[in-house]
């Protein structure tokens, strides 16, 4: 007799599924797309997966004790992820645990480009063939390439053969040839039919870009970005490479499907936003780092996770579109940039090619932030990078109330010294928090941005000590004592949209710490490296980058003091190097080149890292001054 699937229910979407007895709840979730949020990909070190479980489930484990309350236990709390359903039950999922659509920034600058792109049209008229010519048709076309371009021994795609013979007599034997790097022909189309594109893609562990380009002009006609479809099966890096391990059979094939579907998606809204044939895409250029590299083309990451994290191959590649799925033209070209080394992928030689530090005299120091650190440091005489573990704090991970830079996100905080009044800024929401009704204002918790701002504020305002311990002999009512230890309310409950107060706790100020500790180290060993004494420039790069309060950041010793005037923010300079790589051919080349110059250094095995760190904890830093900070007449205002 065969015993009945447990059906699960989830509230408030009211989707329903039927499981095996056993499985878990994040898995069930994940199979009907109820979006439950799941920072750590379900191994139970993350805690953000909370749901109100009622109904016959498996017993409240150890792991569950870190996350949940002895009231949220008594209420039927348990973390999705730690907990299995045996019978019929039914899922409440609060706000809080609810996975939402972040603000995705990735607008490029308006810089100057070189416009040398790999696919190039040549125009051409034959002869139609007669009895007294009876040349192939595909040698004709040769021949006149030859003759006309001296283009020699252009070959043809396959697909484009095919559809040959009847191309060139529909079109009356007036022909654009669309020839990739002088070699191959990819496209062969009426002369009246001139336009053709190229894809720009920037694949990130947490967001994914795109950006449809004109290749006769350079203009992007179009873009989008969507979160990444892995979010699924993990927050970070190391998430996604144990997915791939622990799944040998369809963990990366899970992956890079679902990576493939998102991005056909978004081939999909760009070409209609542009009014554009996926056909007229004829080349696309990829950065990611060097684990979504690995995902993408289908290669097993798991030696990056593995010691000495040796990727599949360096150097970059052109694959045809066809074999990786993409839903632009068959015959495309997707070139996919070099990566430097196991955690520091092509998105970082993107970083590179749009910076061009190696053309520099300044020494510049570029610090790209996301899910993790990765550091460029140097001028034209030398060029050193590095990755460091910083963990998803700067983009709201694991924080007490932390999620991403969405609509309802505290993205900005101010604390008067003395009063203590708080008055912070929500995405969505123009004004700040004092000038609303507090029913009007419904955040709903805290994105890396805000706890940038809250803890500098914090400091400044003395609730936080310069070692991160929050003040014992401060009595305030925002200031209070619970059984984890002090924690202070940044949004009471009558402003939230969760139903409690958002606040920063000692657990919170304690992973910025160690995410920024992380990073100044390794800025500090590199310029010992170089035998330099400071920085002249901090280039802040990626979606991170593009919101934080570089000041406040330099307070809490995110990075070397420098002038503040020399504190640039950088955008999406990774998409920028997609972009720069489809529109110029030769920087492909100069990709090759610096990614081969550049000397990677592993952090963790310098003997100076560990005595690095601990000096770095401390806001902004246990001995190094930061002079430039005194410029700043009103830290706080």
């Amino acid at each position: 007799m065969n015993q009945q699937k447990p059906e699960v229910v989830f509230r408030p979407s009211g989707r329903c599924t039927q499981v095996e007895p056993g499985k878990n709840i994040l898995d069930a979730a994940r199979e009907i797309g109820e979006p439950i949020e799941s920072i750590c990909g379900g191994k139970q070190i993350c805690g953000k997966c909370k749901v109100k479980v009622s109904g016959p489930v498996s017993p409240f484990s150890p792991q569950e004790e870190k996350f949940i309350t002895e009231k949220e236990k008594r209420d039927g709390y348990r973390l999705a992820c730690a907990t299995q359903a045996f019978g019929n039950i039914e899922i409440y999922l609060p706000e809080e645990s609810r996975r939402i659509l972040p603000i995705i920034q990735k607008a490029l600058r308006e810089i100057p480009l070189h416009l040398n792109p790999a696919v190039k049209p040549y125009p051409i008229t034959l002869s139609p063939p007669t009895l007294q010519d009876q040349q192939g048709d595909f040698d004709r076309i040769q021949k006149s390439l030859n003759d006309k371009f001296d283009l020699r021994n252009v070959t043809v795609d396959p697909v484009v053969l095919n559809a040959l013979p009847k191309d060139l007599r529909s079109h009356n034997w007036n022909i654009n040839v669309f020839v990739w790097m002088d070699q191959k022909i990819l496209d062969i189309r009426s002369t009246e039919n001139g336009k053709f594109y190229g894809l720009a893609i920037d694949i990130g562990t947490t967001t994914i870009a795109i950006y449809l380009c004109d290749l006769g002009n350079g203009t992007i006609a179009a873009m989008n970005a969507i979160m990444n479809p892995q979010l699924q099966y993990g927050e970070d890096v190391m998430s996604r490479i144990s997915y791939a391990m622990t799944n040998p059979r369809t963990g990366l094939h899970d992956m890079q499907m679902a990576l493939m579907e998102g991005l056909n998606g978004l081939i999909r809204s760009v070409c209609d936003a542009a009014r554009v044939a996926p056909e007229n895409i004829l080349e696309a250029t990829v950065v990611g780092n060097t684990a979504m590299h690995h995902i993408f083309l289908g290669i097993d990451p798991r030696n990056l996770g593995l010691s000495p994290f040796v990727p599949a191959i360096q150097r970059s590649l052109n694959i045809l579109a066809r074999d990786l799925g993409l839903k632009i033209h068959p015959a495309a070209n997707v070139h996919v940039l070099p990566i430097e080394a196991g955690f520091v992928g092509a998105d970082n030689v993107g970083v590179l090619i749009a910076e061009r530090p190696y053309r520099q005299d300044e020494m510049v120091l570029i610090i790209d932030l996301g899910t993790n650190g990765e550091l460029i440091l140097g001028n034209r005489q030398r060029l050193l990078s590095s990755s460091c573990a910083t963990g998803p704090a700067f983009e709201g991970g694991h924080l007490q109330c932390g999620i991403r830079a969405a609509i309802g996100a505290i993205e900005k905080v101010r604390v008067v010294p003395g009063s203590l009044d708080v008055k912070f800024k929500v995405i969505g929401l123009e004004n700040w928090s004092d000038e609303c009704a507090p029913e009007k204002i419904r955040a709903r918790g805290i994105c890396g941005s805000g706890i940038i701002d809250a803890i500098a504020e914090m400091v400044g305002a003395g609730i936080l000590e310069a070692s991160g311990r929050f003040n014992p002999d401060l009595r305030h009512p925002r200031l209070r004592k619970t059984e984890k230890g002090y924690e202070f309310i940044i949004a009471r409950t009558e402003e939230t949209d969760i139903g409690r107060d958002i606040v920063v706790c000692a657990a919170d100020v304690r992973a910025v710490q160690l995410a920024k500790g992380a990073v100044y180290s390794g800025v500090k060993i590199m310029m010992k490296m170089l035998g330099v004494e400071k920085v002249d420039r901090v280039i802040l790069a990626g979606g991170f980058g593009s919101y934080i309060d570089s000041e406040r950041a330099m307070r809490l010793g995110m990075f070397p003091d420098c002038e503040l005037s020399k504190l640039i923010s950088a955008g999406n300079a990774a998409g920028e190097g997609a972009r720069i790589a489809l529109l110029d051919r030769d920087r492909r080349e100069e990709a090759d080149w610096i990614a081969r110059q550049i000397e990677y250094v592993e952090l963790t095995t310098s003997p100076d890292f560990a005595r690095e760190f601990i000096e770095a904890m401390p806001f902004p830093h246990m001995k190094d001054s930061f002079p430039h900070l005194q410029e700043i007449r009103k830290p706080y205002a």
